[in-house]
C-alpha cells in the first residue's frame, strides 16, 4: 500500500505549544475496506441484474441458454413461392456459379430466380464454406426453407444483411447441384 502524502502539518516543531495541528496516524488496512465495499456492490448489482432478466425473460436459465420449453419456436412449413424475387450470390471460386444455381432454381419452379426478376452476382468473398439463405421478412421463412430443400443443403437466417432482395442465397462450397 502506498505511503500517505505528507504536508507541513505532519512535522510539528518541538517548541510549538499548540495542539491539534497534526493528523492522527493512518489506520492500517483502510484500503481493504473500500475494496470490500466495491466487490460487494458488484456482486449485488450482478445478482440484481440477473434477477431482473429472469423477470423480463422467463426462459432465461442463468447460463446464457434460453429454455425453449417455455416459448416453443414454430418453424414455418417449406413453401415453394415462384413469385418471390431471389438473389443468388456466388461465394465459391468457381466462375459463373451464381448463374448455374439461378438456372437450376428456375428449372425447379423458382421463377423469381430468373434474370430480370431476381439477380445473380459474385460475392465479395469466394471462400464461403456453407450455403446460407437470407430472408429479411419473417413471412418469407417458408420460402427460405423450401429453397434449402430444393438446393439440398444450407441453412436459413432472418437478417437485414441484403435489404434489396426478399431472399438472398449466398452459395457456399458445400452446394453440389445434381447433374441435369
Amino acid at each position: 500500500m502506498a505511503a500517505p502524502i505528507t504536508d507541513r502539518f505532519d512535522s510539528v516543531p518541538e517548541d510549538l505549544h499548540r495542539v491539534g495541528a497534526h493528523r492522527a496516524p493512518a489506520r492500517r488496512g483502510r484500503g481493504w475496506i473500500a475494496f470490500s465495499w466495491s466487490v460487494l456492490a458488484v456482486v449485488v448489482l450482478t445478482l440484481g441484474g440477473l434477477f431482473a432478466l429472469t423477470l423480463v425473460n422467463p426462459g432465461f436459465k442463468g447460463s446464457g441458454v434460453i429454455d425453449s420449453t417455455v416459448a416453443p419456436v414454430e418453424e414455418a412449413e417449406p413453401v415453394l413461392d415462384p413469385e418471390i424475387s431471389v438473389t443468388v450470390l456466388n461465394g465459391t471460386p468457381e466462375p459463373n456459379y451464381a448463374t448455374t444455381v439461378g438456372d437450376y432454381l428456375v428449372a425447379q419452379g423458382w421463377l423469381g430466380a430468373e434474370l430480370g426478376v431476381g439477380s445473380r452476382a459474385k460475392s465479395e468473398a469466394d471462400d464461403i464454406a456453407d450455403t446460407i439463405v437470407f430472408y429479411n421478412d419473417p413471412a418469407n421463412e417458408g420460402a427460405a426453407r423450401a429453397l434449402v430443400q430444393t438446393l439440398g443443403t444450407g441453412s436459413i437466417r432472418l437478417s437485414d444483411t441484403y435489404p434489396a432482395s426478399p431472399i438472398t442465397i449466398l452459395v457456399g462450397s458445400d452446394l453440389a447441384l445434381p447433374d441435369a
